[in-house]
């Protein structure tokens, strides 16, 4: 079965006004920054201030009882979308808080000398909560060389030694769209007794993911990049490796106990992770964007952004005045430039024409020196998105050059 996104469409509010915003057509490829949310998410999470709003885990009454069983039976419905256990799964207001608790609560294993290994292609949120604690601990970091913009086994294993002791990457990046075989890399950091951690930011929300697959030893994602609420993510890991992670927040609901010489009894996995007052409509959303993706099928999902990157791939180079700086990767982000137009001004200049894409370093500042360029266009496909949005973009991008005639008209 295809997936046909002007079907889809009726499911997002954003469509809801013949496809327009302030009077331009509505071509939206920025979903590798945040995505539109359907109907059932935004219904499902307004359920929980219209239907039943109380506290969870602190009332011993039939109000908060019912929140205590939507929030757990979130929970339930994203370990099952990953393929994990339920306790294994902690909620989080999104990727940079999941990878700054790991950074913090790995940090009593990591002692001068030892090493993190990177690569240059990271988001800042896998990158400099990294910096801090190598700061702190005295570790080194260490970059996995990318291979025609690729991290390999080979590049990962021309970097490995004994002294790793967390590998943490990407397994699709912002920019440059390459999929990583997360499954070898994790093996081969294991053979050396490194922690892998992977970042799902822009894998968890376009294709199956498979922790115990995978065999990784922690998970983190955000919502909102998967048509889920702002302000709601994930920090999966194992069992075994949570109960040794060191709690980043301390309040409510983290502790089982503690008294006034400063001892302190945890909660159990996964409670120990979520101090305070959790975002439980944001986590019922969450859930039921889980389920509305499962509905439309991953395999779906990736072939029509397969569909949708070659057209624009194809498109862009026939145009004659584009560099794409990754061509042949196999996800729905296409990274390019209009020769001689500045990135901003290319994509100020398409958005004057309603096609609204990402100019910049996509908060990847490492990569500037790699690609040997300051900044790029990204455009960016998600379920929604059609070939006449695509079809715009090339079009638009071949008269960018005119992007002076926008801004002095």
């Amino acid at each position: 079965m295809s997936l046909d996104p002007l079907f889809l469409r009726k499911d997002f509010p954003m469509y809801r006004k013949d496809s327009r915003y302030k009077g331009l057509p509505l071509i939206y490829l920025d979903n590798a920054a945040t995505t539109f949310k359907p109907y059932c998410v935004l219904e499902e999470q307004d359920s929980y201030y219209r239907d039943f709003t109380a506290n969870a885990h602190r009332g011993d009454y039939a109000l908060a009882h019912d929140v205590d069983i939507a929030y757990e039976g979130a929970r339930k419905t994203v370990a099952s979308f990953i393929g994990a256990d339920v306790d294994e799964v902690c909620f989080t207001s999104g990727d940079t808080m999941g990878l700054n608790t790991l950074a913090y609560g790995l940090l009593p294993l990591l002692d001068p000398g030892d090493e993190i290994l990177l690569s240059e292609e990271e988001h800042a949120s896998n990158v400099l909560p990294w910096f801090e604690i190598a700061r702190i601990s005295g570790a080194v970091i260490k970059y996995i060389p990318l291979v025609n913009s690729r991290i390999t086994a080979e590049s990962l294993k021309g970097v490995l030694s004994e002294k790793a002791k967390i590998v943490s990457l990407a397994t699709v990046s912002n920019v440059l769209g390459y999929t990583l075989d997360v499954k070898n890399l994790c093996a081969l950091a294991h053979s050396v007794g490194a922690i892998y951690v992977e970042d799902g930011a822009q894998s968890v929300p376009h294709r199956k993911t498979d922790v115990k697959e995978s065999d990784v030893d922690f998970l983190v994602f955000s919502g909102h990049k998967m048509c889920a609420p702002l302000g709601i993510g994930v920090l999966y890991g194992k069992k075994e490796r949570l109960k040794a992670l060191r709690p980043l927040f301390y309040g409510g609901e983290m502790n089982a106990r503690f008294h006034k010489d400063g001892s302190l009894s945890l909660s159990d996995i996964p409670w120990r992770f979520e101090a305070g007052t959790q975002n439980i409509a944001g986590a019922m959303g969450l859930a039921r964007a889980c389920q509305y993706l499962e509905g439309i099928g991953f395999d779906n999902i990736v072939e029509h952004e397969r569909m949708l990157r070659k057209r624009a791939v194809d498109g862009l180079l026939s145009n004659g005045n584009c560099t794409i700086y990754n061509p042949d990767a196999d996800t729905g982000i296409v990274t390019f430039n209009v020769n001689g137009v500045f990135a901003q001004d290319a994509a100020g200049y398409l958005g004057s024409k309603g096609v609204f894409v990402r100019s910049g370093q996509h908060c990847a500042k490492l990569l500037p020196e790699v690609l040997s360029c300051q900044a790029t266009i990204r455009a960016s496909f998600y379920l929604y998105n059609t070939m006449a949005d695509v079809d715009a973009l090339v079009e638009h991008s071949k008269h960018a050059e005119d992007f002076l005639d926008v801004f002095f008209a």
